[in-house]
């Protein structure tokens, strides 16, 4: 099936995850999404676990970043 519209198409959670702090950092990232992961102890593993399980936290950053690559 064709996903050129999906502007997440074959990017990984790790990658945007990436993408994200190098943009805004881990504090910004924080405070944009208050999620746990991001102000307690912040890192990529532990935070792609967390997000990995828990459904609406993963659309959040993923709308994020969206909203950061398409929205400038």
């Amino acid at each position: 099936m064709e996903q050129k519209n999906n502007p997440l198409h074959g990017k990984t959670l790790e990658m945007i995850l990436n993408s994200l702090v190098e943009h805004y950092g881990w504090k910004e990232l924080a405070r944009l999404i208050r999620i746990n992961c991001f102000v307690t102890n912040p890192g990529i593993k532990s935070s792609l676990t967390f997000l990995r399980k828990t459904p609406w936290a993963r659309k959040k950053v993923e709308d994020l970043y969206i909203e950061s690559k398409f929205n400038q």
